[in-house]
Parts: structure tokens; sequence; C-alpha cells
């Protein structure tokens, strides 16, 4: 267009132009928030690489100890410790660009936090194109460092080569929808078409990316080494003896039974457990220890859910029930049916019955606590619906004896997502994930049946193989079911894509919550 010659409005005109040009430039929150949430998905994926890497070479010792295996074991576990030595150094070297890219978007901690500029879109540009003294051209070197690791770890055995050579994650080719003809005809380089230009969050997720391929990569050459031994073996590590009775209580003429064994335990196989459908974590020993006090007289259960994995390398699960007695002085009684705990937005059954073994008839009982609404269903017995967490105290009293106890009220756990009925943290094949519909949420062995969670929305993010040109796949998900866009990233799977579910929300009894877990897959 002509600019006006009158002073004035060429100046305004200039200035709408630059305002355009900003609001150009300007990078919006949730693009921002997407890339953190795609960079959080890849690191955890790469954190659940590496713990399986480590699992691969705890089974290498049990092999080498094993006269049977130990000849083939101290040739093929060189190869594969080269393959993490290698992979260390080029994790590590990325880890350390991180930092420099964020020093350049003004890096500082804050309240031990760090803090630095994520929609800077000069920095990138700065560390990896630019040349001194503007900036310091890091983008060849940064190549150069990601070529070295991918042909020295080809080289660690012609065997080895051949077999996953081709399906390596790591790919080096400039991303085809980045490149952009420069004035002299040639093509932009690798770096540009990557970092040119990109927010500096948006450059942080694209490096984990490559530490994703690095670890994914030293995965397949580890457990390509480990295939020529055999199988991987769990090892356990830690031994306990375990004394258990049926009861904790008993009346006269009561039959007792006592267990008696030696437990093993494995660091490496990572059991899962859970009691009342609440992940109770390990202690030293690799064995879960779970706290409760005795409450209101009555006989209680505990289900408790264990799910280990065998040393052949499959899942197992074993569920049990575990029974203790409370007793009390006095004839008054009052117990919850189900357990020591009311959930938020349940029905929890309470009872009580007085003295004399009789209706509530002579029990006066109130129940006091946060949004608690208590109903009377039959004699003695009473559903109590608190609607939010806290603490409610029941008092009862026969004429003769008031008892007063003190319940927690806890929201009901979290359940699991799955995708095809798995949790994540294990190999999928390819043909298999492109078929599956959407995510589920399951409250596993928790003590009151039927409770029920919707998936409200997730996230997907895919990586490896079939991304070789963006480097990764994003798409937010409403629903519990893929949407077209999903699908659309899914037909693109193939062996050696990984496949990250994260940001799952899911809505049931105390209103929708985010879930503390992602699932990751890596495909074959």
């Amino acid at each position: 267009m002509s600019l006006p010659k009158e002073p004035r409005q060429k100046m305004i005109n200039i200035m709408y132009l630059v305002l355009t040009a900003l609001l150009a430039l300007n990078v919006s929150a949730e693009i921002l928030n997407a890339f953190k949430t795609v960079d959080r998905s890849l690191m955890t994926a790469s954190g659940i690489a590496e713990q399986k890497n480590q699992d691969v070479f705890n089974s290498f010792k049990k092999k080498i100890e094993d006269p049977k295996t130990k000849e083939k074991a101290l040739i093929w576990l060189p190869r594969a410790e080269r393959a993490r030595e290698i992979a260390d150094a080029a994790y590590n070297y990325i880890e350390a660009v991180k930092v420099e890219l964020k020093k350049e978007s003004d890096l500082k901690t804050v309240n031990g936090v760090e803090e630095y500029k994520e929609d800077d879109l000069e920095a990138s540009t700065r560390l990896f194109i630019s040349n001194p003294p503007e900036g310091k051209a890091k983008g060849k070197e940064f190549f150069d460092k990601l070529k070295s690791f991918k042909d020295n770890l080809l080289a660690i055995n012609d065997t080895i080569t051949k077999e996953v050579g081709k399906g390596l994650p790591l790919d080096l080719r400039i991303p085809k929808t980045e490149i952009i003809p420069n004035n002299d005809g040639t093509k932009i380089d690798w770096a540009y078409g990557y970092f040119h230009m990109a927010p500096t969050i948006a450059s942080i997720t694209i490096l984990s990316k490559f530490q994703n391929d690095i670890r994914n990569s030293e995965a397949q050459v580890v457990e390509a080494c480990h295939k020529k031994i055999g199988e991987v073996e769990i090892i356990y590590d830690e031994f306990k003896a375990l004394a258990q009775p049926s009861t904790q209580y008993a009346m006269p003429g009561e039959e007792i039974v006592i267990t008696a064994g030696i437990g093993a335990f494995s660091k490496a196989a990572r059991p899962t457990i859970s009691i009342d459908g609440t992940n109770v974590p390990l202690n030293a020993d690799g064995a879960a220890e779970y706290k409760i006090k005795a409450g209101a007289a009555g006989v209680y259960s505990k289900k408790v859910h264990i799910s280990y994995q065998k040393p052949d390398g499959t899942t197992a699960s074993v569920d049990k029930e575990v029974k203790y007695t409370v007793g009390v002085p006095s004839g008054l009684v009052v117990s919850t049916d189900k357990t020591r705990v009311f959930y938020q937005d349940l029905q929890n059954p309470l009872n009580v019955t007085g003295g004399g073994g009789g209706g509530d008839e002579k029990v006066n009982i109130t129940v006091e606590g946060p949004g608690i609404t208590t109903t009377k269903v039959a004699p003695g017995q009473y559903m109590v619906v608190p609607t939010k967490t806290g603490i409610a105290t029941v008092t009862a009293s026969d004429g003769k004896t008031t008892q007063k106890i003190t319940i927690p009220i806890k929201r009901v756990p979290d359940p699991i997502a799955t995708v095809g009925n798995k949790s994540g943290g294990a190999n999928m094949l390819a043909n298999v994930f492109r078929v599956q519909r959407g995510v589920a949420a399951e409250l596993r062995d928790f003590v009151f049946e039927g409770v029920k969670y919707d998936v409200v929305s997730f996230t997907i993010v895919c990586t490896g193989k079939g991304f070789e040109e963006s480097g990764f796949g994003y798409e937010p998900v409403t629903g519990p079911y893929f949407n077209a866009a999903a699908q659309a990233l899914m037909k693109r799977l193939q062996p050696g894509s990984t496949v990250i579910i994260d940001e799952i929300k899911v809505n049931g009894p105390g209103g929708t919550r985010l879930l503390d877990q992602n699932i990751s897959f890596t495909l074959q």
C-alpha cells in the first residue's frame, strides 16, 4: 500500500503496522501450556524407558552369575554397557543445552523454582542459528552430537545394527514442513527447521523429544543384546520372614489360624499394592506397610490387591482379604459396615446397637461434620453421606453409656486410567493401539462396588517413528473417546512410536479431578 504524505497520518499507519506485527508474534497461554504438557509427558516417558533399561541390566547380572549363561552374558553385557554410556553422554549433553537455552531466556530462581521467559521468540534463534557475536550458532554442534550418538550406537555390533538400525526412533532429517528456500535458492539447514523463531518452551519440548528418542534407541539396543542370551529375569533381592494370624481378636472356642513363611521381594519387580483402593508406597524391603488405628467395636476387613511382575516378565495379581476385630468394654457398639472411613459423596453404612443387643430404640445417635446427611434405613442401620472431606463425629448413647468416635472423611481414591485395559509402562503392538476407541477410568479393588468415574478429557502425545518430520504430534481430546484429530495421529503410529496419554481428567464422587497418572506405551 502507499503511505499518505501527511506526517501525522504516516506515523499512525506505521504504528498500526508495528502493533499488528507484535500481535502476530504473541504466543498465547494455551499454546505455551500445550507445549508444557507435551514436555512433561516426554520426560515421564523417558523416565519409564530408563527404568526399563535398568531392569534389563539387573537381569544381565543374574545371567553372569548363572554358569549356563555366563559365557554369552560376558560377551553381550559390555556392548549393552557401551550403549548406555553413549546414551548417557548424549542425554546429559542435551540437558546442558536446555540450561543454556533457559539462560538465554533470562533464567532465574525464585523461591527454589526456575523461571524464564517461556514465550521468548529470539532465544532459540540466538543459541542455535545466529552466528557470533549476535548468537552462538550451536545448531551444527547439536546436530553433530545427535548424529555421532546414532553412528556410535550402530557401530557397537554389526548384528545389532541389522536388527534395530532401521527401527531407531532418532531421525535427523530436516522437518519438511519447515523447509523454506533462502534467497540464493539453497534450503534451510536442520537447526533452522526446528528452532528458528520458536518460543523457548517449544524448543525445550523439542529437546525433550530428542532425549526421549535417545532413551528409546538405547532400550532397543540393550534389549537386542540381552535377547542374545535369554529373556529378562526379575531378581528377588530382599527376603523377610512372615507370620500372620487369621484374626487379632477371638472369643473362646473360636479357631485361630497362623500362617508363616518366607517372603521374597524384588525392588526391580516394583509391585503395586493397594488397600481398599488406595495405593500404598513400598518400604526399603520392597513391601507395603499400611497402618490403622482401631476405632469402634466390630469386625472389619481390608481388601488388598497386589500386582507384580513374574520372573518370566508377565504380570500377575493377587487379591487378599485381611480381617480384624475391635472389641469394646461396654455393650454399646458403633461400627461402619464397610471401613473405618467415610467417603465423600457415597452412602456410608453405619451400625449402632444397644447394650442389651436390641435395636436402636434404646440408642440416640447424632453424626456431625461438614455437609453430612444421615438417613435411617433400618433398625440400628444408618446411611451417612458427607459432601465434603474432613472429620465426622458420631455420638451414640443407650442411656447408660455414651460413646463418641471420630471418623475421617476422605475422597474416593483416584481411578486407574487405561487404554485397552492397560495402564501403561508396557509394550503394545502398533496395530492393536491404532484400533483403540479411547481412555477408560476404573476404580479397582475399592471397598464399595459400583462406583463409577467418567473420563472428561485428556491429551495424546505421539513421538518417535512416524513423527520424524514434526518431532511429535499433540492433540487435546474432550470426552473418553479419541476424536477425529487424535485418530489421524494414531493412523501414523508404527513400531518404534511412543504414545503418552496425559492430563487425564475424570468426573465422579467428589467432582472433577486431574489424575496424577499418565499412560505411556512404546509400540512394537
